[in-house]
């Protein structure tokens, strides 16, 4: 009897946990579905001066069209410089973005890998020639493409002077490619419009997510150069900036497309990687967003968002679904009668668990879906399939996360080969 109380108690302690640490969440859903998006018609007081940057290892097949989305921007020509690193390649990547009109540095570090030190390599030879005339720099991928507008409705928000990072509305090219691109796709766009969207509207710090992000030169200053080398820098830099109360905002009129991973065997080795950095940033960076919680004000909500993002809710659940499957084994020892009531607790608590994930993400998928229908570059009854198959892909999640835990993880390059026309779905 005092076991299967034990069982039930823990259960409940669990479920009312994960309810509790993450019920702001569905309040940002209600915000972000409620609040329809308003075209900022407002002319900036003036045109600031950028770098668009990027970091970019065996990728001539794709950085040729980014740069050309770049040059084709609806901004002044000469307010916008491109920046290429070549970092550690062996195919053409330097002589394709020479000849888009792209800056070209070549770098060979087979130790310091990594996008993080590609940044930081660039930021600080950019130092050393004398050319910190900028305002702020964009960060992109090279299998991004640039919507026209991009520039413009950044330096719009830019220009309020509230913000030290920007991020915007990422997109993807192949949508409708398999389940494995999809589920990516949906993932970001729920990102950018039930999370970064109401935290924009409610004042807490919005996350940069990889990708098509700008950060001022005198964040740049401030940190000198870009000292974020964990396997997910864009986590570790949203952690440091909601630590240190500088602010991250969001422009959801500037739209990045980019390429998802088509193979279960690419995705599996990058959401490895991810999972392996959220690690990485919890032991770094879980103290000092606990304390960053009680300091109430913008600056607290931003940490308790930030720390709930990075915290390791999937391998919490996975323990708690293996130690119900230890109690589970242990059970036999018990008399038949206890036995079965635990038997029937303990599956009854997977299986329900389980079905409410799927139908959880169900929900979010759908709504995410039916919100951004008019973004999203697919057929209709490739939106509507893929809905039910985005909790299957977030499944996948679970082993990721235990071996991302024991696993030795190292960076590797996504290579890409999609090609897209820019063009937005009306």
């Amino acid at each position: 009897m005092r076991m299967l109380q034990w069982v039930e108690l823990f259960n409940l302690f669990i479920a009312v946990f994960f309810f509790t640490v993450y019920f702001y969440q569905l309040f940002y859903l209600a915000v972000g579905f409620v609040r329809r998006k308003r075209k900022d018609r407002r002319p900036p007081a003036r045109q600031h001066r950028f770098a668009a940057i990027v970091a970019a290892r065996n990728e001539a097949g794709v950085i040729g069209e980014l740069i050309q989305s770049l040059r084709a921007q609806h901004y002044p020509e000469e307010l916008l410089d491109i920046y290429v690193v070549a970092d550690n390649c062996t195919d053409d990547t330097a002589r394709v973005a020479r000849q888009a009109g792209a800056a070209v540095y070549e770098r060979h570090d087979q130790t310091r890998k990594g996008k993080g030190y590609a940044l930081d390599y660039l930021f600080h030879r950019l130092a050393e020639e004398g050319r910190e005339d900028y305002e702020g720099y964009f960060v992109f991928d090279a299998d991004n493409l640039v919507d026209p507008a991009f520039t413009a409705e950044m330096n719009r928000v830019f220009d309020t002077g509230k913000y030290g990072a920007i991020t915007c509305y990422r997109n993807s090219k192949n949508f409708g490619s398999n389940w494995i691109s999809a589920g990516y796709s949906i993932w970001f766009l729920r990102e950018a419009r039930f999370l970064n969207f109401p935290r924009m509207l409610l004042g807490s710090n919005c996350h940069v997510s990889g990708t098509g992000f700008l950060v001022s030169a005198q964040v740049i200053r401030d940190n000198g150069g870009w000292p974020f080398h964990l396997l997910t820098e864009d986590i570790q830099f949203s952690v440091d900036c909601a630590i240190q109360g500088k602010r991250i905002g969001y422009c959801d009129k500037a739209v990045v497309y980019d390429e998802q991973p088509t193979t279960f065997r690419q995705s599996w080795d990058q959401r490895l990687r991810w999972s392996k950095g959220f690690y990485q940033v919890d032991r770094k960076y879980a103290l000092p967003l606990l304390r960053g919680c009680f300091r109430g004000g913008r600056r607290g909500l931003s940490c308790y968002d930030m720390f709930a993002t990075v915290a390791p809710g999937m391998l919490l659940t996975v323990i708690l679904f293996l130690l119900n499957g230890v109690i589970l084994a242990a059970c036999f020892t018990q008399p038949p009668y206890w036995a079965q009531r635990i038997v029937d607790v303990t599956l009854g608590f997977i299986a329900s668990n389980l079905w409410n994930f799927y139908v959880g993400l169900l929900a979010y998928g759908m709504l995410t879906v039916a919100s951004e229908w008019r973004h999203i570059d697919a057929a209709p009854m490739q939106k509507i399939g893929y809905v039910f198959t985005f909790p299957i892909f977030m499944f996948t999640y679970i082993p990721i996360s235990v071996v991302a835990l024991v696993r030795r993880v190292e960076w590797k390059p996504i290579y890409h080969t999609a090609t897209k026309k820019l063009h937005e779905p009306s």
